[in-house]
């Protein structure tokens, strides 16, 4: 077994998918779809099935992900720029619950039963049809749901609840480190955050693992130190 090959087909194939990849986009893999994902199994098959063969050279393997790298990209282009074909090519969403009510031969045609479906609602946390306006049946396998008014969770605006702005958390303090930087863009020094942690029984930064300033603007440690 020549290893010295192995290693730079190994290297030479990790390098053209992590090219591929950045080609073709972020995707998580809950947002695959069914071609997407055959298509993953495929390719890892023909490249472990070059990297392991003594006749099959460098060059193949990177002729192998080539071609599949120019197919792909195509098939994700084509089904950008001509909406008529992404239906025919990726199929469409089936909408499964229509106004509260079952549509039982679309079920049919996706190969679903009851069954099925009802653990795919309670996967989004909804343990009854009768609760379910509209559940529409995505291109990846995935439910979503709209449920019915009156089973939708209030709101502020529904309980006429000041609605403050969206802000995303701020880490200031990683592993007993402050973030100084993002600390003076927030408008406060060390000194105020000291006097922060001695307030929540913290003696400073360093026995604190992580902190972070709410949306709210306050200081939570979400983990501290421990010894």
């Amino acid at each position: 077994m020549d290893y010295g090959l192995i290693l730079v087909k190994l290297i030479a194939g990790f390098i053209g998918l992590w090219a591929m990849t950045r080609l073709l986009g972020k995707k998580e893999i809950t947002a695959l779809t069914p071609f997407d994902f055959i298509s993953a199994v495929i390719l890892g098959d023909l490249v472990g099935d070059t990297i392991y063969e003594k006749e099959h050279t460098v060059l193949m393997l990177i002729f192998t992900l080539t071609v599949w790298t120019l197919l792909s990209v195509t098939f994700e282009k084509i089904t950008l720029h001509f909406p008529r074909l992404r239906k025919p090519l990726e199929g469409e969403p089936e909408i499964l619950i229509r106004d509260g009510k079952l549509d039982l031969a679309r079920l049919r045609k996706n190969n679903l039963d009851l069954e099925q479906l009802q653990m795919m609602l309670r996967a989004k946390d909804t343990f009854s049809v009768s609760e379910v306006a509209y559940a529409i049946y995505e291109t990846n396998g995935s439910l979503s749901i709209l449920k019915k008014a009156q089973y939708e969770p209030a709101t502020r605006e529904d309980l006429l609840v000041p609605v403050p702005d969206s802000v995303l958390p701020v880490s200031i303090i990683e592993d007993g480190i402050v973030q100084r930087e993002t600390l003076s863009k927030l408008g406060h020094d060390e000194e105020w955050l000291s006097k922060e942690l001695r307030k929540l029984g913290y003696a400073g930064p360093q026995s604190v693992a992580y902190a972070e300033i709410t949306e709210e603007g306050e200081l939570a440690v979400i983990s501290s130190v421990s010894y």
